[in-house]
């Protein structure tokens, strides 16, 4: 039997017909299947978006009870998953603003970049106090101001690692594809959305992982906040597992524990491992791409019809092809209007950043001046035990970072077995782990004093490691090629190609690694057990700790000063030339 060609060229079998409508068919079906889950999961996240809208404009309670029940923990889970997420929205639109504003005007970036160096450092109870009243003061029928204060605490959490990292890559754009943005007349924003963002798109993923485990760190503090005799706890994943260790349910505990590693494993599988995929595009190679990582989420959605069609309308091709290669040209500069308002709103926005934080010194400096001489000293000695112990948990993270690092950024099949265990990992707030450790430590003699740098360590290494991975799968695979084809093995090939290739990624991860040990020492040196006894050593964070707790807020606006003064000095004196260093030898084109 034989079936007309309607288009010319004779008949067409029946069979060879009917296998082409079967397949079409099947394909169908099958996309159909995909649309309706799809669909299906946006409804469902209504309904729980819906619910959250709920919880946020209820009536302020002045106390909440958490329910320890199994079946309160998808509730309080998808609480805090949702204030995550909000969290990194803002801080994804707060890097992009500041870091373009930092790498792009030079007049401002000599106090941004010290302000981020500050910003990093003060730990979250030395601001989290007044920004909890004022939010409550200003929402005190609902809860908006509790979450609000929540979600700003997640972000201050998130949000320095991705800055310093985008800031990083701005400033080590290659020459070569600048040159090439010139040759093609781009822009300011073609040359942000074409160039820019796409280099700097491995490093801001990845650290982007690492926002969202920065994020979860302090969630059992911004979760079941208390200050005096008033209680500011939400319902959530972190007041869940505050409370269980509180009253020692230890069913409770692991609930939580395993609520937060399921949360933490769907965030790999339907959020970031697409988005490292998707980032695989971005590598500055010539040579042929190697076996990358595959997403069975991103190819599902890939199949998807409304997935297609949101692609072919986002994505649209030009009627008339462009010119293959256009000839050179001067570039095109922004209009002398557009370049004047630039300008002018920048210097505005800088000079109402200088005014404000004159004004915060000022109020500050008149706190500061309410602490006697001998406490000063006391807070300094703190601080030198502190930066002491800061130091040893960054060398001690490099230590192991650097190499696993390599080994996983260097392997694609490695990196697709290694990345959800790294994520699932890194992303476990650590002061849920505490008890268990101090009773290990408890149980082997080691004290506090020293047993404070591990505490550092499991939350510090984590910002070194996925540094090192993202700038070990940006290293293209035509160097890596020529190193192997000249015999460049060993050491040798660690110090002439690998470590060149990561360094301005592995300053980006140890800044923000010291940063966050600072802040991670407050939870560190001032620790609960499983009993409720409070251990504490000498340092500053726990002076910063126990004056929070005390409410003695010239003690507490002293530590943090001292505090901050460190960082921006240890900073300017030995990180800013790290830095340049990665700026000027060793970046990629340059």
């Amino acid at each position: 039997m034989e079936m007309k060609n309607l288009l010319g060229g004779g008949p067409l079998p029946f069979k060879k017909v009917w296998g082409n409508a079967t397949a079409l068919l099947s394909r169908y079906q099958k996309a159909w299947w995909i649309d309706v889950i799809l669909l299906l999961g946006l409804v469902g996240l209504i309904f729980g978006m819906a619910n959250v809208a709920r919880e946020w404009t209820g009536v302020h309670r002045p106390k909440i009870d958490i329910d320890l029940s199994l079946w309160a923990l998808p509730k309080y889970t998808f609480f805090s998953l949702c204030r995550g997420l909000l969290a990194y929205l803002i801080s994804l639109v707060f890097t992009l603003v500041y870091a373009y504003w930092a790498a792009k005007d030079p007049v401002a970036e000599k106090v941004l970049i010290p302000l981020l160096d500050i910003l990093q450092s003060i730990p979250v109870l030395t601001f989290m106090p007044p920004l909890v009243l004022a939010l409550v003061y200003f929402f005190p029928t609902s809860n908006v101001g509790l979450e609000l204060a929540a979600v700003i605490m997640m972000f201050t959490g998130q949000v320095w690692n991705m800055t310093f990292s985008l800031y990083q890559s701005l400033r080590t754009v290659p020459h070569h594809l600048e040159e090439a943005a010139t040759v093609y007349r781009f822009n300011w924003f073609q040359k942000a959305t074409k160039l820019e963002l796409p280099f700097a798109a491995i490093g801001l993923v990845w650290n982007s992982m690492m926002s969202m485990a920065g994020g979860w760190f302090f969630l059992t503090v911004n979760e079941a906040f208390q200050l005096g005799d008033k209680d500011f706890r939400l319902p959530g994943l972190g007041s869940y597992m505050s409370v269980a260790v509180a009253n020692g349910d230890w069913k409770a505990q692991v609930g939580a524990v395993v609520a937060m590693t399921l949360m933490i494993v769907a965030l790999d599988q339907f959020l970031w491992r697409p988005l490292v995929v998707w980032a695989q595009k971005f590598r500055v190679e010539e040579g042929s791409a190697e076996d990358f990582m595959h997403s069975w989420f991103l190819d599902f959605l890939r199949r998807s019809q409304i997935f297609q069609l949101l692609e072919k309308l986002f994505h649209r091709k030009p009627a008339v092809a462009a010119p293959a290669a256009p000839a050179p040209a001067a570039p095109r500069p922004l209009g002398t209007l557009g370049f004047r308002l630039a300008r002018g709103l920048s210097l505005v926005f800088f000079l109402a950043l200088v005014a404000g934080l004159l004004y915060g010194a000022w109020k500050l400096l008149e706190l500061f001046r309410q602490v006697d001489l001998p406490h000063l000293g006391l807070i300094l000695g703190e601080a030198a035990a502190t930066l002491g112990r800061v130091l040893a948990a960054v060398a001690v993270s490099a230590l192991w970072t650097i190499p696993v690092g390599l080994w996983i950024g260097l392997s694609p099949r490695l990196s697709r077995i290694a990345q959800p265990i790294v994520q699932i990992v890194a992303s476990f707030p650590a002061p849920m782990l505490f008890p268990i450790v101090l009773m290990v430590m408890k149980a082997t003699g080691v004290a506090l004093a020293w047993g404070s740098i591990f505490l550092m360590i499991l939350g510090t290494q984590w910002y070194i490691l996925f540094n090192v991975v993202a700038g070990a799968m940006a290293i293209p695979s035509d160097l890596r090629e020529s190193a192997k084809m000249f015999h460049i093995t060993g050491w040798r090939l660690f110090r002439k190609v690998l470590l060149p290739g990561i360094f301005p990624f592995l300053v980006t991860g140890m800044i923000t690694a010291a940063g966050n040990a600072w802040n991670t020492s407050i939870v560190s040196e001032y620790v609960t057990d499983k009993g409720g006894q409070v251990l504490m050593t000498f340092g500053l964070g726990a002076q910063i700790t126990d004056a929070t707790n005390k409410a003695d807020y010239p003690m507490l606006v002293a530590s943090t000063v001292v505090m901050a003064f460190l960082v921006v000095s240890f900073n300017r004196l030995f990180w800013k030339r790290l830095y340049r260093l990665a700026e000027e030898k060793y970046a990629l084109g340059k």
